[in-house]
């Protein structure tokens, strides 16, 4: 008897040749750090922020400043200061004399990508000021509205060991991100590749050996198909209870959200369609937990101090659940 033969429903070859092309680009000169790549990528095709931290020199900046340079869109970057205003961010209205009425001039958040440095170093009203433009895609400035572009993503990163003149984020602020990635320390091969790498590049510029493979507009139709991808009720369930669970676990003291139950849906759909399927499966849903769920709950103050993980609490809440198949 002959095996039945599979048909797709959706076409993914445009999507992986895509996500193949990127990856390829970034890997001309990041050594490692797929996970980061390939949540960053993720992010961009589910129309999300990301929220990158690691201690300093780990390539934070360099990677998400090369996944903007190989999208042919807009590219801002805003390095966050204690003195850093709403307004350096936003932009601000500027008098015109020859018209004699005040023009708005854009900030540097008004792009297609924007990479925010250390944005635990700005204070809370400048901090704040980033929440309607994540969340709503748009600006509000003087009673006027001004919409963002399509695509539009923040990609934040922040230091976990410089306390000094930080300020923590809020949780309503984290929230809007769909991942946070944390960036390990290279092993010790890898830095050897790295060495080796930009020894040989002698002259040359990073920014020179990565090109635009992607338009913003394909990007805008891979969001489009991506929408489309099934995934099964049971699947939804699992996802509900993953969540349920966040918010009943004795190690838990504040659980994850709705947002963090519609974050897991589509960062799973785009997971799967970068795996070349047009369906979601529950290893896709497991792929992207951690990175969903790390930043939006709270561990009880007596396993932060045991010094437990919110991966080890999330990854124990995964193993207690049945799987569906």
């Amino acid at each position: 008897m002959e095996e039945p033969i599979f048909q797709q429903r959706t076409d993914m070859t445009a999507l992986n040749h895509a996500v193949l092309s990127i990856r390829s680009e970034i890997k001309k000169i990041i050594v490692g750090q797929d996970e980061m790549v390939k949540l960053i990528i993720a992010a961009l095709l589910a129309d999300g922020h990301v929220l990158i931290e690691g201690v300093p020199g780990v390539a934070k900046t360099l990677t998400a400043k090369l996944v903007a340079r190989s999208v042919d869109a807009g590219f801002s970057r805003v390095q966050f200061t204690p003195d850093l205003m709403p307004s350096d961010v936003l932009g601000t209205p500027v008098f015109n004399p020859r018209e004699a009425t005040f023009e708005f001039k854009k900030g540097p958040v008004f792009s297609n990508i924007v990479l925010v440095d250390e944005i635990n170093r700005a204070p809370a009203k400048t901090q704040s000021a980033l929440l309607e433009i994540m969340e709503e895609r748009q600006a509000s400035v003087d009673g006027k509205t001004y919409p963002m572009a399509s695509p539009f993503m923040v990609l934040a990163t922040q230091n976990p060991v410089e306390q000094e003149g930080t300020y923590r984020l809020p949780e309503a602020q984290l929230d809007r991100f769909l991942f946070k990635i944390v960036v390990p320390y290279p092993s010790e091969a890898e830095e050897l590749s790295i060495l080796t790498q930009f020894h040989n590049m002698g002259n040359t510029s990073v920014q020179d050996l990565v090109h635009p493979v992607l338009g913003a507009q394909q990007i805008n139709q891979l969001k489009q198909q991506i929408k489309t991808l099934v995934i099964e009720e049971k699947l939804l369930q699992f996802i509900a209870k993953l969540i349920h669970q966040t918010r009943n676990h004795k190690s838990i003291y504040l659980g994850a959200s709705p947002r963090a139950s519609l974050a897991v849906m589509n960062a799973s759909k785009a997971i799967a369609a970068m795996n070349g399927r047009d369906f979601v499966t529950p290893e896709d849903i497991r792929e992207v937990l951690i990175p969903v769920l790390r930043h939006r709950i709270i561990l009880a103050p007596d396993k932060e101090m045991e010094g437990v993980t919110e991966a080890e609490v999330i990854k124990q809440i995964v193993q207690a659940m049945d799987v569906p198949r």
